[in-house]
């Protein structure tokens, strides 16, 4: 069994879209796929990763966790895995 996650809504109707990246969990193993060549600069990437943190950051929020809090949580895990890589 998998479970994918929806196409937004706003894929419908825009002028180009585009697919950057798909992560899964399987079996407790992380697996990506990413496009790399969406940018010529490999730090438009790290633009995006700070974005995707408030996103998450906002769905715990809606959730009743404080998005402040979650940011944190969420940044002090980055640092902990970019330092001491688990895997």
């Amino acid at each position: 069994m998998h479970e994918e996650l929806p196409v937004p809504p706003a894929v419908a109707t825009a002028t180009r879209a585009m697919e950057m990246a798909r992560i899964w969990l399987i079996d407790q193993s992380q697996h990506v796929v990413i496009s790399p060549n969406r940018w010529k600069d490999p730090g438009s990437w790290g633009l995006m990763l700070v974005d995707l943190a408030k996103h998450v950051a906002n769905a715990y929020a809606e959730q009743g966790h404080d998005r402040q809090q979650a940011l944190q949580d969420i940044k002090r895990a980055f640092d902990a895995e970019w330092h001491h890589p688990t895997d």
